[in-house]
C-alpha cells in the first residue's frame, strides 16, 4: 500500500508559500514588539509628567491589545514553522483526522492547517 502524500515538487511550492508568510509574520511581530517597547518607554515619561488617569487607562488598554496581537502573531509563526517541519518530514498536507490529502486550495489559503475542511467542519 502506497502512502498518500504530496510530491516533492508540490511540497516545494508549499514551502515557498509558507516561507513568504513567515517572513511577513516575523516583520509584523517585530513591529508589534517595537511598538510595545516604545509605548512602555513613552508611558513612563508621560506618567512622570502627571498625565490624566483616563489617558493612562487608554494607554494600558492599547498596550494590552498590542500584546495580545503579538501573542497571536507568535502562535501563527510557530504554526508556520511546524508546517515547515511537516514538509521536511513529508507529512505536510495530510489531514490528522481523516489521513487523506488536504486540498491544495485550502493549503494555499491556510498553509499551516493540519485538517481538511471536512474534518474541520465536523468539529
Amino acid at each position: 500500500m502506497s502512502l498518500v502524500r504530496y510530491s516533492d515538487l508540490e511540497l516545494e511550492e508549499f514551502r515557498d508559500i509558507i516561507n513568504n508568510k513567515l517572513q511577513k509574520a516575523r516583520a509584523e511581530l517585530n513591529y508589534l514588539q517595537e511598538s510595545l517597547y516604545s509605548a512602555n518607554s513613552d508611558n513612563a515619561v508621560e506618567s512622570m509628567a502627571g498625565q490624566k488617569l483616563m489617558e493612562e487607562a487608554a494607554d494600558v488598554q492599547e498596550r494590552e491589545q498590542m500584546s495580545q496581537l503579538a501573542e497571536r502573531q507568535q502562535k501563527f509563526i510557530n504554526n508556520l514553522e511546524e508546517a515547515l517541519m511537516r514538509i521536511q518530514n513529508k507529512t505536510y498536507g495530510i489531514c490528522k483526522v481523516t489521513g487523506q490529502l488536504i486540498s491544495k486550495e485550502r493549503l494555499r489559503a491556510v498553509p499551516h492547517t493540519t485538517m481538511s475542511i471536512e474534518a474541520k467542519n465536523r468539529q
